[in-house]
Parts: C-alpha cells; sequence; structure tokens
C-alpha cells in the first residue's frame, strides 16, 4: 500500500468500469480501492506536499503537449498475483511523463525506465483466482474510450483525491 502522501499522474477510462465491477464480483480485494478504471502515466509522482503552482504548471503543460487518444483495450494478460490490460494506445503519455520528470522512476524503478501503459485489473490472487478473472473480463473486451484527461491524484487519510485535471491537446 502506498504511503499517504504519494502521488500519480493518471488517464482515467471510465468505459473500463465494467472490467473491475466483474473483477470485484470474483473477489473485491482484487481491485485496488479508491480509483476508478485508469491507466497510470507515472507512479508514483511528486510527493503531494512538494507540489506547487510550477509543478501544477508543469502537468497542465504536459497534457496540453499530448493529443486526445482514442484507447482500445482488447488484451487480457497475467502474471503471477497480478492480471492486467495493455493500453499501448496510451504508451505514449507514459513515455512523455517520464521524460518530463526524469529524475522520478516509474514504479520505484521495479519495471524498468518504460514499464508498459496498461489498466491493472487484479492486484493478488491465485492463478487460479486470476484464471477466474480471466473468464470473467475476456467476453467484456474490447474495451473502447478516449482519453482526453490527465488527472493528477494523491493519496490522503480519505483515500485518493484528485489534485488536477489537465485536458490533452489543451
Amino acid at each position: 500500500m502506498p504511503e499517504l502522501g504519494t502521488t500519480a499522474l493518471v488517464i482515467l477510462l471510465p468505459a473500463a468500469e465494467p472490467v473491475l465491477a466483474a473483477v470485484r464480483r470474483v473477489d473485491p480485494a482484487l481491485v485496488r480501492p479508491g480509483l476508478p478504471a485508469h491507466v497510470t502515466a507515472l507512479y508514483p509522482f511528486l510527493a503531494d506536499g512538494s507540489l506547487g503552482d510550477a509543478e501544477l504548471a508543469a502537468v497542465r503543460s504536459l497534457a496540453a503537449d499530448l493529443l486526445p487518444t482514442d484507447v482500445q483495450l482488447t488484451e487480457f494478460v497475467t502474471a503471477p498475483g497480478f492480471a492486467a490490460i495493455p493500453a499501448p494506445g496510451l504508451q505514449g503519455v507514459a513515455d512523455a511523463a517520464c521524460a518530463r520528470w526524469p529524475d522520478v522512476q516509474p514504479y520505484g524503478g521495479r519495471f524498468g525506465p518504460r514499464p508498459a501503459a496498461h489498466l491493472t485489473v487484479a492486484m493478488g490472487g491465485s492463478e487460479a483466482t486470476l484464471e477466474q478473472v480471466g473468464r470473467e473480463v475476456r467476453p467484456l473486451l474490447p474495451v473502447v474510450d478516449r482519453a482526453e484527461m490527465l488527472r493528477l491524484v494523491a493519496l490522503t487519510e480519505r483515500g485518493w483525491e484528485s489534485r488536477l485535471e489537465a485536458p490533452l491537446g489543451g
């Protein structure tokens, strides 16, 4: 579980909410609470307490330089204790965020300097449970949505809260 004050840059994908609802029906503990369906552009981002006008302006500028993007989520993948849907259409957003803040290692460096953009579907669970998740999720694919906003969120005592919404393209 991340620490209070952790922030992230995310792209919400409301059309993918039925996917997360299906996973919750299998086991609610598999879905991270507090955030709707999203693809992470950069996590962890800057500490919440360090976010000032300059940092917020940089997020707005980054978003303005990126175009709204149609997103197709088509493939369900698993690894031990993890299930996701790759979001290659949003790789450019994630790459741009990482390039803008090169000193911030995505996911703390656990997945290298350029982790694949994805919608996390399940965290944890046995192989059998993830197979059941796959049986529930695959019929819901493809999911088609349009990424239009970069959102900065922070983990507080009340859960994940939005700090900034910056429209893509301007």
